[in-house]
């Protein structure tokens, strides 16, 4: 199986959160590993991350109800395996819980992840890939 990088398929992804200011504190840390950064609030309760523009937005659901994503994974590219490691570390540091440690992965030639869980109990995770030595 050839992995293929380029344009995302995506122009932007949501992630609920109930405790927002948590969040944020999670995020910050874990995404900056990456070189993903806080854009800012925006509007009444969001904060948007991405390189350049907005592409992952954390908010309080709008219509008041309390978040849930079981069953959802959102990746995070990472750009060589040290990468991973530190999304895993800060994310950890930034309140996270551990999903996966960082790893090399058996499921596709080459992966190397780790898993997080936000403090809203959103399952993350940052993958790159090597040459698959």
């Amino acid at each position: 199986m050839a992995v293929i990088s380029g344009d995302g398929v995506f122009s932007h992804v949501m992630m609920g959160a109930h405790d927002l200011d948590a969040s944020v504190k999670f995020y910050d840390a874990a995404l900056a590993a990456l070189g993903i950064d806080n854009l800012g609030p925006f509007g009444n309760g969001w904060v948007l991350y991405g390189r350049n523009k907005p592409a992952f937005i954390v908010a309080r659901p709008g219509n008041g109800e309390e978040p849930t994503s079981n069953g959802m994974t959102i990746g995070f590219a990472g750009a060589i395996t040290a990468e991973v490691d530190a999304f895993h570390a800060a994310g950890l540091a930034g309140g996270g819980t551990d999903e996966g440690a960082p790893g090399a992965r058996s499921h596709l030639p080459g992966a190397y992840a780790a898993y997080l869980r936000d403090p809203a109990g959103n399952k993350i995770c940052s993958y790159t890939f090597t040459d698959g030595n």
